[in-house]
């Protein structure tokens, strides 16, 4: 494989990713900082009002427990419990209002970054991905996001933030060694579920794994309806599914198992910690050290900070979930682009169009070389084809040309700016495609030539489906222009996708035009009748066919005879013949088939 794309260094340890993700997370809180210090600050104050609850308790308790109460005292007390109850909770509500935006923003500032990225990655990535892997990344790192953000800020923190504050009181107020067991307690149930968490987090993470691959290969598999169903592999597809499933059921019930132990040892450290605490509570009661509101005070506060503390655990878990998902989600953008533009790119100012290749080499493998010291020139406005068996190395031209990839020696300059020292938006603004299979979006045909450039208006959009001969169908469809033309187009029959895609680059108009095998897979009938706006359109513009038929390039001012990713010929169609070289013994084998068709 190419070095540049898949040389892997050792992963980090799992710490060091987790805090790595937690650190690219800070940008994108960080935009709203003063939303984020004032939902922190609303925080600390639900908090303190929440902790205080259990002091305003003990000391109505005690004033109700003398020998003669009066009223008055406790009835302020009881007014200062309602409005500390009152204000823990509103603190909480407008903590999360304040910090929605924050969440909802960052969110969707990296999805785009990932969804962009992806654009930019070469086309070898996206050769090799399996898009229903790579969507479920993407979805589960979205989601983890929020809840990432939720648990850490929101639930994690005000937790350890209460049971620090309660531990104190508790030293302060009554005796060290409520403090001592508090802290105790918090050490022992975190070490638990640290420890459990960390060696079930293998089992969850394998689990993810696995449910990408199954549905990345559901995905592929659909994809390929037709294929499957042309081969009768409906229960072969059905079996290489439920293999993947087989695993993953495997991994997900060793994860449920495991949550069962962890459980389990929660709540024994929860059970030790709350009946030593009030049995300590109690024998100060009975010995007069303590009051019956210090009773109840303790008794409050183990209540109101172990039952947040018996959700750390599922809260940890998440967050360990959340990070794993997020992992996922940022190695996606840490893919190197394999062409980058150069930090000085400038714009590509197109003259006349003058296409030039100049000893170019290029290997998409480094043990399996394509191109070998390959040199022509397109002069502005002319065409030039470039012809060949499959593998010489034809299509590679084209993708070097519309920098899909970099070229590993030589160079390509148009109008003499080297491509590689301009930015890629314009060098493919300058550029029109029409493939050898035309690939639509699931959408309306409208939308699809349009697409060729967006901020178009209808009227030029109706023309170019006028140029490219397709208007007429267009008009002639139940729902005209609003026609859905299915996934990937494949409503509509070869013919008409071509005319489509013919139309979609008449509408970019671009300055240098390829046909990379533009009409090699319709029938002969479609195809000379595509053909000859095809060769309409390439008149007015530099361009560079790609072909395999012979036919098809006879008007070409030069023909590039191609085998094994050299020129081995070059010339007019007719110099080319009288020559009696390669291009003369395939034009003779193509003619021979041509002629063998109608028997």
């Amino acid at each position: 494989m190419h070095p540049t794309v898949h040389s892997r260094t050792a992963p980090p340890p799992p710490g060091q990713a987790s805090l790595r993700s937690l650190g690219r997370l800070f940008p994108y809180l960080w935009e709203f900082r003063a939303r984020v210090l004032l939902a922190l600050a609303l925080l600390v104050g639900a908090k303190l009002a929440s902790v205080a609850v259990p002091l305003v308790l003990k000391e109505i308790i005690d004033a109700l427990d003398r020998p003669r109460p009066e009223l008055v005292i406790p009835l302020a007390l009881i007014l200062a419990y309602g409005v500390l109850r009152f204000a823990s909770t509103t603190f909480a509500d407008l903590r999360d209002v304040i910090f929605a935006k924050v969440t909802q923003r960052a969110m969707r500032r990296i999805s785009i970054a990932v969804f962009r990225h992806l654009h930019a990655l070469s086309l070898r990535f996206h050769l090799e991905r399996q898009t229903g892997g790579i969507t479920r990344d993407i979805e589960r790192g979205s989601k983890a996001l929020s809840s990432l953000v939720g648990y850490l800020l929101f639930r994690i923190t005000p937790t350890v933030l209460e049971i620090l504050m309660v531990a104190g009181i508790l030293f302060v107020k009554l005796d060290w060694v409520f403090g001592v067991l508090t802290l105790v307690t918090l050490a022992a149930y975190i070490g638990f579920t640290v420890t459990i968490t960390e060696w079930r987090t293998q089992f969850v993470r394998r689990a993810n794994t696995l449910d990408s691959e199954a549905y990345g290969r559901a995905i592929d598999s659909l994809l390929n309806y037709e294929t499957v169903k042309y081969f009768g592999n409906e229960k072969y597809e059905a079996d290489r599914y439920d293999r993947s499933l087989i695993e993953w059921e495997d991994m997900a019930l060793k994860s449920q198992r495991s949550l069962g132990y962890l459980n389990a040892a929660q709540a024994g450290v929860i059970a030790i910690g709350v009946t030593l605490m009030v049995l300590r509570a109690a024998a100060g009661v009975v010995e007069g050290t303590l009051t019956l509101g210090d009773l109840v005070m303790v008794n409050a506060f183990l209540l109101q900070m172990f039952q947040p503390l018996s959700f750390l655990g599922v809260m940890y878990r998440q967050i360990k979930e959340s990070i794993t998902d997020v992992e996922r989600m940022f190695a996606l953008m840490q893919r190197p682009r394999e062409v980058e533009d150069k930090p000085d790119a400038r714009e590509l100012d197109v003259m006349a169009g003058e296409v030039r290749f100049e000893h170019v080499s290029f290997a998409y493998n480094p043990d399996r070389p394509i191109l070998h010291d390959v040199s022509f020139t397109i002069p502005a406005g002319k065409t030039v084809a470039a012809v060949g068996s499959s593998g010489a190395g034809k299509s590679t031209l084209a993708r070097l040309l519309f920098r899909f990839y970099d070229v590993g020696a030589g160079s390509i300059t148009i109008d003499g700016q080297d491509i590689r020292h301009v930015s890629q938006d314009s060098l493919r603004a300058a550029i029109g495609v029409v493939p050898q299979d035309t690939v639509l979006f699931n959408d309306s045909i409208y939308y699809n030539i349009a697409y060729g450039r967006p901020d178009a208006s209808r009227e030029q959009v109706i023309e170019a489906a006028r140029a490219a001969h397709i208007l007429e169908f267009i008009e002639r469809l139940p729902q005209g222009w609003d026609t859905v033309v299915g996934e990937r187009g494949l409503k509509l029959s070869g013919g008409e996708k071509q005319r489509v895609a013919i139309a979609r680059t008449l509408l970019k108009n671009p300055a240098i035009l390829i046909l990379d095998e533009a009409t090699s897979a319709l029938d002969t009938k479609t195809e000379k009748a595509i053909q000859a706006e095809l060769l309409e359109i390439a008149r007015s513009r530099t361009s560079l066919i790609i072909a395999h038929r012979l036919s098809t390039v006879v008007e070409a001012d030069e023909i590039l005879v191609m085998e094994a990713g050299r020129i081995v010929e070059r010339g007019r169609h007719a110099d080319l013949l009288a020559d009696d070289g390669v291009y003369a013994h395939m034009w003779a084998l193509q003619q021979q088939q041509h002629e063998d068709e109608p028997a």
